[in-house]
């Protein structure tokens, strides 16, 4: 018998972020009759239906960022043969920091059907957990992991007025917390959401510099850090004054990192955008 090839369709599967109870039943069949089932893991996988008490009937294929680029095109294959694939990542929704944008663009410029079974989600659940603003925001992903670039990236997100929602591994987040406190201001409102869904799940939230303080000591789990946007980006004749005044506590003896983190913090403005502007070697902000 023919195979109908406009049968075939890709499909984004959310999967659990922690609690296994959020699994949808969508989620559930799609698993149990897909023919093949592509996931991040195939080991937590066989976990996550063995919890659920399911069967995969399909073939199951790694797919991950190592493999991704050249496994599309077999995963493409079947769905113009008329099957249905299934992406699955470890934990969320596939594409969002995770493997399945390349084989998404893949099907959408071969005209192949692609959907989505959405579900939990640890960028939406953050966002609203954290107490702030959740009407206009932005997903920020991971930050470098080498000090220079993290503090760059920040830097430019110095004026973003859109709440920030990052993600970070827990042996990270102090220094990512601390790179922020001194690219936005200690005074920036933050919350950290640590194992959310989870039997210990726990969400803090303050200050920047209040968050740098908690994370001192030992952070496990999977992390959620979610910042509140800038409220006043400096202007032009502001930052001229400010610089003055870091200028002046160098010549008095301060040392300039400490000069401008202080002034930064009375003034509510971002202590990396400060600290370069005050080096010798700056050009002079406008008035």
């Amino acid at each position: 018998m023919d195979v109908d090839a406009s049968t075939g369709r890709l499909v984004l599967a959310a999967t659990p972020i922690g609690n296994v109870d959020d699994a949808s039943v969508r989620l559930r069949e799609l698993l149990a009759t897909a023919d093949v089932v592509a996931a991040e893991d195939t080991r937590r996988l066989r976990a996550l239906v063995g919890r659920l008490g399911i069967e995969v009937r399909g073939r199951v294929v790694s797919y991950h960022e190592h493999n991704e680029a050249e496994r599309a095109a077999d995963l493409l294959d079947v769905v113009a043969g008329g099957g249905t694939v299934v992406v699955v990542t470890d934990a969320g929704m596939p594409a969002v920091s995770d493997p399945g944008f390349r084989v998404v663009t893949a099907a959408v410029q071969a005209g192949l059907p692609v959907t989505a079974a959405p579900g939990p989600s640890a960028v939406l659940t953050a966002l609203a957990l954290s107490g702030l603003p959740t009407d206009r925001f932005c997903f920020e992903g991971f930050a470098p992991r080498k000090p220079g670039e993290r503090a760059r990236a920040l830097a430019a997100l110095a004026d973003e007025r859109r709440t920030m929602v990052f993600f970070e591994a827990p042996h990270r987040v102090g220094a990512l917390l601390t790179a922020m406190a001194e690219a936005f201001g200690e005074d920036r409102p933050a919350a950290v959401c640590r194992e959310l869904t989870k039997t210990y799940e726990e969400v803090r939230r303050g200050t920047l510099a209040d968050l740098v303080q908690w994370a001192s000591g030992e952070v496990r789990g999977e992390i959620v850090v979610v910042v509140g946007g800038a409220t006043r980006p400096a202007r032009g004749g502001d930052l001229t004054a400010l610089v003055a005044q870091v200028r002046a506590r160098v010549d008095a003896g301060e040392r300039l990192k400490d000069a401008a983190r202080a002034v930064a913090a009375a003034a509510g403005v971002p202590t990396r955008a400060l600290y370069d502007a005050s080096l010798p070697s700056a050009t002079p902000p406008r008035s």
